[in-house]
């Protein structure tokens, strides 16, 4: 009997070691989920809300934010939507935090009649999405000379430099329609800090345009610009995107990264700023996902009795950021937060 138990034992012992193994691969500690310390007892949802603000108003770690409603991995890609006039209602009688939705009951004083238009029935986005519109659209990583057969600007009305939004530019190579174009120019090789390898080549988003007449060149419109559009600037057509609606959550493997770079080529960045990422879909990233930064520990020189030993400090957290959107070996992602700022080399890791 006793051979027959320890059998049992090691059996049951082998099926929990992956668990285990894998929670402590990810740095993910089975703790339990921590509310927030004002959490509400409900939030009714407004057009202008995001998953993660509401995410925020109840959990200290957003990211956590599929365990209180029981998502499986499928529907976190495919999360039941949220809309506006809906209640987000947190039950803690089981004495384990959940939360559901239940509809808005009429009246609701603090509910405008608007928020049931059919305009305003739109999901709310995973996090805000002008933010991000310009960044969800291709290419924005792209190999090498990638963009060189692109339509190009090669002049301006007016004999002007530059142009921006409601001035004039001619464009050659326009063979295909399109009706609206965005404008990017060839960026700096995306570099791995650490193994200094180049991932890819980015295209720096400028603006949006519409041709006005065809022709070689075409005479096109500047609808907006970003930065200022110059002759060689190149033209890609548009792609329609979709809201972004992936629940926040942390990855499933383990990832230990770094920040490329901070988008629009500022030294430093901090909240609401977009960074590349030196980890993509090779390196098991997904959209939705969530990391950690972390500012590396300096190295610092001590010497004391007459001994000189250096010493690295340990990484300090410095916030979180959200994955939208995932190349093979790059990424982009929203600092959601930070408390110092946030510069290139900086690591990421699972939260």
């Amino acid at each position: 009997m006793f051979r027959i138990i320890s059998a049992l034992f090691l059996i049951f012992s082998s099926l929990l070691l992956p668990v285990r193994s894998s929670l402590a691969d990810q740095g993910q500690a089975p703790q339990a989920v921590q509310l927030a310390a004002d959490a509400p007892a409900r939030h009714v949802v407004v057009p202008g809300d995001t998953l993660w603000g509401i995410a925020a108003k109840f959990l200290k770690d957003p990211f956590r934010w599929p365990e209180i409603w029981g998502f499986n991995r499928d529907q976190i890609r495919n999360p039941h939507l949220i809309y506006p006039g809906q209640v987000v209602v947190l039950d803690t009688s089981s004495g384990r935090p959940q939360l559901k939705i239940e509809a808005a009951a009429e009246p609701v004083d603090k509910l405008e009649p608007r928020i049931y238009s059919t305009k305003n029935r739109d999901a709310i986005p995973s996090i805000p999405q002008k933010d991000i519109e310009p960044f969800l659209s291709e290419p924005l990583v792209v190999e090498a000379h990638a963009l060189d057969q692109a339509p190009r600007v090669i002049a301006i009305r007016g004999d002007r430099v530059y142009a921006g939004a409601g001035d004039t530019v001619y464009v050659t190579g326009i063979k295909t329609p399109a009706e609206l174009w965005q404008v990017y120019r060839p960026g700096k090789a995306l570099i791995d800090p650490e193994s200094h390898e180049t991932l890819g080549y980015e295209a720096v988003y400028l603006g949006t345009a519409r041709v006005v007449s065809a022709g070689e060149p075409s005479t096109v419109a500047i609808l907006s610009s970003r930065q200022e559009i110059g002759r060689d600037d190149r033209l890609v057509p548009a792609v329609r995107t979709g809201t972004l609606h992936y629940v926040p959550h942390a990855p499933d493997k383990p990832i230990d990264g770094r920040i490329i770079s901070i988008y629009d080529g500022v030294g430093v960045g901090g909240t609401d700023s977009i960074v590349a990422l030196s980890r993509g879909s090779k390196d098991g990233l997904e959209v939705g996902d969530v990391l950690a930064i972390y500012s590396s520990g300096a190295l610092i020189s001590d010497r004391f009795d007459g001994k000189s030993k250096t010493y690295r400090l340990p990484d300090e957290k410095n916030g979180l950021l959200f994955v939208f959107r995932v190349f093979d070996r790059v990424s982009y992602a929203l600092v959601m937060n930070s408390t110092r700022p946030v510069s290139a080399g900086d690591i990421v890791r699972n939260p």
